[in-house]
């Protein structure tokens, strides 16, 4: 059963990074597949170009004959006075009964139609357009002069299994995604930094620090989770003008390094570190820095990983703050996001770009959060833990 769900938690990934090596064509057809294929070609005799192949079936058996043409329109004609004589023609090879200046026409269930000569079994006879339709001419490439008429819509077309890693390169020419790659990891280390850096000193602060209106403070500082985020853009937008980072990647970086959440959380870990290991230290006469670096830091990996993963995670994803500081038009200061969000109408009518796009930007954090797997698990497994 957990095999089970595990597939359909990691199909969605499957399609998208097998879509993102289809070409533009494959990405449209119906039902949907997952590998990619390329229809294959063949050169034949008195074509310029190689022609694709499609299967054509033939006295119940299907063959492979090659598509010489397409959109050619047919017709279904019958006759009026006895409507179960039909034949199919092509609209070029019928006149119209009476010439083009005198067409004639007949009353068919009270509605006019125009009338056409159609040689049915040696004789011509007056017949109105039924219905039509249009056809391919595919002929055998080994015999071009034996041709067959068929939908080429309805027709299933000769093809292998392929790839095209190239779509990676073009999302890249396209978009610069690179440039945003680069942006986008360093915004996300530096925000990773700085809140591990504040948090550290901030929950450490609140555990261990005994100081006026200490647990006042936090309480406050705790209950800015609860302001949405939509509530602090304009202000903090203001306040980005006022200091002039609008369009600049240090608005991405500088308000994002300070977290209560964060801060919780070291504050909790740190509550739960053995006081006797820290007094000890003072009596060696570590400093409260020293304490911090080279006994609880160290220590505490897990809970340090634990943040960092979801800081990377927050980050790295994060949308709607780089779309109202930064300019669309400022390519050079574009995260994955704004980039990606440019490249969805850019190559509207290739997803395969589009996905491989997605594809380039979920790929690091998914290594991050596979590598930091292991230290929260060990954090959650250590919280639960009595000594």
């Amino acid at each position: 059963m957990l095999t089970f769900f595990a597939l359909v938690m990691i199909f969605p990934f499957i399609y998208m990074v097998a879509t993102s090596l289809k070409i533009p064509a494959d990405t449209f057809r119906y039902p949907p597949r997952i590998l990619p294929r390329d229809p294959i070609t063949i050169a034949v005799e008195g074509f310029k170009d190689p022609l694709p192949l499609y299967y054509v079936e033939i006295q119940g058996q299907k063959q492979e004959y090659a598509l010489a043409k397409s959109n050619i329109k047919v017709g279904q004609y019958a006759d009026p006075g006895n409507p179960t004589i039909t034949a199919e023609r092509r609209l070029t090879e019928v006149k119209p009964t009476g010439g083009a200046m005198n067409q004639k026409t007949a009353t068919i269930n009270g509605k006019e139609e125009k009338l056409f000569d159609v040689e049915v079994d040696g004789k011509t006879i007056p017949m109105y357009l039924a219905s039509q339709t249009t056809v391919g001419e595919f002929i055998d490439p080994k015999n071009p002069s034996s041709k067959v008429y068929q939908n080429v819509r309805l027709s299933t077309p000769v093809e292998n299994l392929s790839s095209h890693p190239e779509n990676y390169t073009n999302v890249v020419a396209l978009q610069g995604i690179d440039r945003a790659l680069t942006n986008t990891a360093l915004v996300t280390i530096l925000v990773v930094l700085g809140q591990l850096a504040t948090s550290i000193v901030g929950g450490y602060a609140f555990a261990r620090l005994k100081f006026p209106g200490r647990d006042s403070v936090f309480i406050f500082y705790l209950g800015t989770i609860m302001i949405p985020f939509v509530m602090l853009i304009v202000p903090l937008y203001q306040l980005m003008v006022l200091i002039g980072w609008t369009d600049r990647l240090a608005a991405l970086i500088v308000p994002w390094m300070f977290t209560a959440y964060g801060t919780f959380l070291m504050r909790q870990h740190f509550i739960t570190f053995p006081k006797e290991i820290e007094e000890a230290a003072l009596l060696d006469g570590a400093s409260r820095l020293q304490i911090l670096t080279k006994i609880i830091v160290p220590a505490s990996v897990p809970a340090l990983a634990t943040q960092a993963t979801f800081t990377f995670l927050y980050a790295w994803n994060s949308f709607l703050w780089p779309l109202v500081i930064i300019n669309v038009g400022n390519e050079k200061n574009h995260v994955l996001t704004l980039a990606l969000n440019v490249l969805r109408g850019r190559a509207s009518d290739s997803p395969n770009l589009i996905l491989a796009g997605a594809a380039i930007a979920i790929l690091p954090p998914l290594v991050v959060f596979i590598l930091g797997q292991r230290f929260f698990v060990e954090s959650v497994a250590s919280s639960g833990v009595k000594g």
